[in-house]
């Protein structure tokens, strides 16, 4: 019986039926056609992927050189929002991916900044907001992510501004004179005021510097008249006095000529006298 060819088996695996698996029913798709037979003159699947890495790298690099330096044209100066515009929307971009948390959008906006409200309305519109409103800042937050798209949430909280606007000013409803705020959901965050003698001043600085420089100059004045404590020799002259230190040599001594006797690690070790050497 001879060896088969690559073609032969190549024709082989082409008539042979394969169970595509539970996974991989379904309609097939006529664009895709049928994988090639690798010959090694390609890229592996994780070549191909750095590949598109590469490619991907280069398209922003020459962006960056041709498209970012026109992008000064459309500069505006910054303008701070007036009371014209009170409300303040923000939003979140994932730069060249989609994520479930782009759509999300938050507004905030404070009461007092709105036009057009009383005393008495405004303080309705914040019993109304309830947990939303942060009386440190006194700003009304809130957010939304139901929809798709962000101008739908966009649309729903400006509905909602709206709403709640209505019923402040609606002088039919009740006006919640009666029902004290409740703030129980904010929890301040404690604000320490240190003294101002804790402050680092430029004068207690150099007085710090001073006491410093005169703390080395007393240390290395000791160390020269020998009345610093030096662990290192309080040890040793323990052990001279204990009769240990020739102890504790010879355990280094026997160390360092057993670590030379041992064999090295990846060679053998060499026996034998006159008759011969013999390595095992």
């Amino acid at each position: 019986m001879g060896l088969k060819s690559d073609e032969e088996i190549r024709e082989e695996r082409k008539d042979r039926k394969e169970d595509p698996g539970f996974f991989n029913y379904g309609e097939e798709n006529e664009d895709v056609g049928e994988d090639e037979d690798f010959q090694g003159d390609d890229l592996p699947s994780a070549g191909h992927g750095e590949v598109d890495q590469h490619r991907e790298l280069r398209e922003y690099a020459r962006l960056a050189a041709w498209e970012l330096p026109m992008l000064h044209k459309l500069a505006q100066p910054f303008e701070p929002p007036d009371k014209t515009t009170p409300l303040r929307f923000r939003y979140t971009t994932y730069m060249g991916e989609q994520h479930p948390a782009s759509r999300k959008v938050v507004l905030e906006f404070s009461p007092s900044e709105l036009p057009d409200l009383s005393p008495l309305q405004t303080a309705k519109l914040i019993k109304l907001a309830g947990p939303r409103y942060n009386p440190s800042l006194n700003l009304i937050k809130m957010s939304c992510e139901s929809f798709e798209t962000q101008a739908q949430n966009k649309r729903y909280l400006g509905d909602l501004v709206y709403k709640l606007l209505k019923t402040a000013k609606d002088a039919s409803t009740d006006n919640f004179e009666d029902v004290p705020a409740d703030f129980r959901h904010h929890k301040p965050k404690p604000f320490h005021v240190f003294p101002e003698r804790w402050k680092l001043t430029p004068e207690r600085r150099k007085v710090l510097e001073e006491k410093r420089v005169k703390e080395l100059q007393d240390e290395e004045a000791k160390r020269k008249d020998g009345s610093l404590v030096d662990g290192a020799s309080v040890i040793s002259e323990a052990l001279n006095r204990l009769g240990m230190r020739e102890m504790l040599e010879k355990r280094e001594r026997e160390k360092l000529g057993s670590g030379n006797a041992a064999a090295r690690p990846g060679r053998g070790r060499v026996t034998g006298g006159a008759g011969g050497a013999k390595r095992f």
